[in-house]
């Protein structure tokens, strides 16, 4: 789903724009493509599929910003790919400090909000 959400916001004709100050977007595409590589970092404990993980999100990034310039209502953006690049780097280096587990802890804490175990 959240691959789903970053391609269509990535080519979407008007995406939202929640944060308004100069180079925003940057900022944006950062936490994006971090959240994906800490996701995906969490769920793939061996190295070389981290690796693998990693490197495909960062070619999502570069891939979807040479798409968003043949669209003709979007642009192209290099610095958009060394955003995207940079939280991928990031979402993984965070995945090695103590938030490494954060959110597998949110899914478990709302796993036990909407089926609650039984205890008898």
């Amino acid at each position: 789903m959240l691959i789903a959400l970053i391609v269509y916001l990535s080519l979407t004709p008007h995406p939202p724009e929640p944060l308004s100050f100069p180079n925003a977007d940057k900022l944006e595409h950062g936490i994006a493509y971090g959240s994906l590589a800490l996701w995906f970092c969490q769920i793939c404990l061996s190295t070389c599929s981290r690796m693998f993980a990693l490197a495909a999100l960062i070619g999502l990034g570069i891939g979807l910003e040479f798409v968003q310039g043949w669209t003709g209502y979007r642009f192209f953006d290099v610095w958009d790919m060394v955003a995207n690049s940079i939280g991928v780097m990031l979402g993984f280096l965070l995945v090695l400090s103590p938030f490494g587990r954060l959110f597998i802890l949110i899914e478990a804490a709302l796993r036990q909000i909407i089926w609650p175990q039984k205890t008898e």
